[in-house]
């Protein structure tokens, strides 16, 4: 056993002076905010207003969102060729045809954006598939960031 105040050390490795503890403790501190910054900021800038799954014909809910939003869509099937998907957006206050959101015959997702805000809801016509729809609010930072696909 070493004497009181004498620092013991194996395999070669010197003890860490103060300096070096301060350091890496400033280090470890530094990082664990940035991460915490990170997750605040992912975790309030898309919130998830409603999600609709299914398969068949329905109209669904009503939503109220915001500008801009996005309908971020996922179709999947048993079939790969004979599957269909249409749906239309409806204005919830009046029933109002807004217009076609999407129309596809091939499994796939995407995400659609849009500006204007308001009740809605969608109408949903489907053949031999499983669909599945997310309603998100986003900023307009992510808006701008959004690129269609041409």
């Amino acid at each position: 056993m070493a004497p009181a105040g004498l620092n013991v050390h194996t395999r070669g490795k010197r003890p860490a002076t103060d300096t070096e503890t301060m350091i890496r403790k400033t280090l470890l501190a530094l990082i664990a905010v940035a991460f915490a910054a990170a997750l605040v900021g992912t975790a309030t800038a898309k919130q998830l207003v409603r999600e609709f799954k299914g398969s068949g014909n329905t109209t669904t809910a009503s939503f109220q969102v915001e500008g801009p939003w996005i309908l971020d869509w996922r179709l999947d099937g048993d079939y790969e060729s004979l599957i269909a998907l249409d749906v239309t957006l409806i204005d919830a206050r009046d029933g109002r045809h807004i217009g076609r959101v999407l129309h596809t015959k091939y499994k796939g997702n995407g995400v659609q954006l849009f500006q204007d805000g308001g009740r809605y809801q969608l109408r949903i016509s489907s053949t031999l598939a499983r669909w599945t729809f997310k309603v998100e609010q986003i900023t307009r930072e992510e808006a701008e960031l959004y690129t269609p696909r041409r």
